[in-house]
Parts: C-alpha cells; structure tokens; sequence
C-alpha cells in the first residue's frame, strides 16, 4: 500500500517527442522535478522503449515510472534505427492524443498512485493540450531547441508572408539566396536565411515540416507556459521578445549542468538513451593533451551516403587534427579549411575562448530560482514548492 505522502506527491506526466534529442533534455527536467517532490510517469513511445529496455535494461525508481503509447507507425523490425522524422511527427500529432487521452484515465485510477496533476510535454507534441484541458490541469510545453532556435521557429510564418520561404527553386541552395538578411526578427539581428532552422530549405509550397511548425508554434500561446534549455544571461534579449509572444516562458538550464548536482546515485544513473554504449574510446581520448581533439557528432538522425562518408573523413584526415567521431552534401576541401580554422588559427582561438567563457558564466548561474518559479506558479500553484 503506497504511503500518506507518495498520494499528496504531485505528478507530472513528461512525455517527450520520441527521437533521442528530444528525449535527453526531457528525462533531466523529469529527474530534477523528482528530485522536488514530484512523482513521475515518463512516457515513451511503444517502440522507444523496446530500444531503452534492449540498451539499458529494466531500471526504476520509487514514484518513477515508465509508461508507453503507439507513435502510430507500422512495427519496425529493427531496433536499431531512428524512424523517419517527418513521419513520426505526422504520425504522433494525428494519432497519440487518444491513447494519451487512455493512459492518463488509467493513472488516474491507479490505486496507491496519486492523480496527474500537470503534463510536461515537447513543444511538438501538442496534441496533449487537449487532454490538459479536460483535466483542467496545467500543460507546459518544454521546447528542446535554444531559445533562439524556437523563435526562428516562431517567425517561420513571418519568412512565408514575406515571401522569403519557401525557396523559389532549387538553386537557390547554392547562388547566394540564403545569404539574404532576415530583418523581422528584432532580437536577432544579422541573422541570414542560411541561418535560420533548415527546414526553410525546401521549393514546396505545401512542405509538411513548414507547415508543422508554424501549427506548432501558434499553438503554444495556449500552453500553461513554456520552458526552455537556456539560461537567461546567454540569450536575454531573446527570452524578452519571446516573453512577449507567449505565456510564461522559464529558461531552465543548462539542465546537463543541473543534472550534476544529483545526490541520488540511482537518480543519476537513469538513462534514457537508445543505444548501447560503446565507452572504450574513452581510455584513448583520456591520453590525449587538452583542447588537442576534434569532436565530431551528428547526433543519432543523419543519414550519410558513402561519397559524403568519404568526403568527410578525407577533410578530416588532411586537416591533420587528431578527431574523435562519434559514429550532408560536404566538401573534403571546405571540412579541412573550417576544421584548421578552430583547431590552428586565431579565428578558432578565440572562438574557443568564448566557448570557455560561457560555459564558465553557465556553470556559476542558477537557474533554480526559475524552477521553483514554474513549480510554485504554474505546476502547483497552491504552494511554495515541494521538496
């Protein structure tokens, strides 16, 4: 029989949008709203969990859970792909509202559970509004980008109505176009077409992505609030003009940093991750002089064909860097000259200096303060947090 104060916990139901990137910074922010007090049910989707649970194994805590839903797919035989992106947010945002919709009504007659009283969920999985809203209980929106991604994301519909996307044909990927400067976006000034997300880069007028995530952004001004992995001294004037758009928006982050600061060893051993580690690298980087080592990842959705395969590795390799890859139309000769720029000229020093720089100023801020903020204002604002 669950105790007295496991039913007076509150409970957050995080469910992230299932593609790892997503699913890191969300099992963080559910670790540190646990380590508040909260009770947690993380939900993946049916096939991210068979992955988790091949890679990881079974893991669990007191009053952390995992839950799953279908992500609306045909089954996969093979655990070890990320599916089609695309895809899986058409897939999600047309057919999970309705299971989601069930697991909740199941976790809200769990017995020696206490009742979902909030929903965390991606910024592109909306769809759980709706369900908040029939429970009459908060639903804030954690987007995973920057701050800054998410409102280039935001002024997607500004790029259409000013005719600047879609692209008007193929060439305009490589005659300059995307050098255009993008002026509609006050916070972000200088900024070019080449910088803003890249799912710009299509010629279709009814592209689904576009389309998505102007969808996606108009309906987060319905969330309960927005959270962000940022830390406000990095992307102030940002924050401020999204503040302006939206309902609350706390910048809570970095969370990798926070998420250091566990006591719970078991707390900081829950992983999320999809595949099996592979840590013998790790011996030979170890052995390396510092700041000597050029890390190149990804992430775990690129697809390279072998000529950019070949491509990349001889840029790499005549660049004279020692690299570890962790593992894209490219140009051997473009991936030498930008890899000899960070790693051998005073344009890679100093950028390497700045990098050193802000990640000094995010390690000595706090962003607490703005978790407590959300707790007490928007996830349970009847108290004064949880611990």
């Amino acid at each position: 029989m669950a105790s007295t104060n496991t039913l007076e916990k509150p409970h957050a139901v995080c469910i992230p949008f299932p593609a790892q990137g997503h699913i890191n910074p969300m099992l963080m922010l559910a670790k540190l709203l646990y380590s508040k007090g909260f009770h947690i049910t993380f939900v993946n989707s049916e096939y991210n969990q068979q992955r988790l649970l091949k890679s990881q194994g079974s893991c669990s805590l007191p009053s952390f859970q995992f839950e799953t839903i279908p992500d609306g797919l045909p089954p996969s035989e093979n655990l070890n792909v990320t599916q089609d992106i695309p895809t899986l947010l058409k897939s999600t945002s047309e057919t999970c509202l309705t299971p989601f919709k069930e697991l909740l009504l199941k976790l809200n007659n769990t017995v020696g559970a206490p009742p979902a009283s909030c929903i965390v969920s991606d910024g592109v999985m909306s769809f759980t509004l709706e369900a908040a809203e029939e429970l009459g209980i908060p639903n804030v929106l954690f987007w995973t980008t920057s701050g800054c991604g998410f409102l280039a994301y935001t002024h997607y519909v500004t790029l259409v109505e000013k005719g600047l996307i879609p692209l008007k044909n193929s060439a305009d990927l490589t005659n300059g176009y995307l050098e255009t400067a993008v002026d509609c976006i006050p916070s972000m000034k200088g900024i070019r077409l080449k910088d803003i997300p890249s799912f710009i880069r299509t010629t279709d007028p009814e592209d689904f992505m576009i389309n998505f995530v102007i969808q996606e952004t108009n309906r987060a001004k319905k969330a309960s609030a927005i959270i962000l992995n940022t830390f406000h001294e990095l992307e102030l004037d940002v924050l401020s003009e999204l503040s302006l758009i939206y309902p609350p928006v706390y910048s809570i982050g970095p969370l990798n940093i926070l998420a250091k600061e566990f006591d719970n060893k078991d707390l900081q051993m829950l992983s999320a991750s999809l595949w099996e580690e592979q840590p013998e690298c790790l011996k030979w980087l170890d052995s390396q002089e510092p700041n000597s080592v050029v890390y190149v990842n990804f992430g775990s959705i690129t697809v390279m064909t072998p000529q950019q395969l070949v491509e990349f590795s001889w840029g790499l390799a005549n660049s004279k860097q020692k690299f570890l890859w962790i593992d894209t139309d490219v140009d051997r000769i473009q991936v030498e000259k930008v890899v000899t720029v960070l790693m051998v000229e005073e344009k890679g020093r100093e950028m390497r200096r700045l990098a050193r720089v802000w990640k000094k100023l995010a390690e000595s801020v706090s962003t607490h303060q703005s978790l407590e903020n959300l707790i007490k204002e928007v996830l349970i604002p009847d108290v004064r947090g949880c611990k």
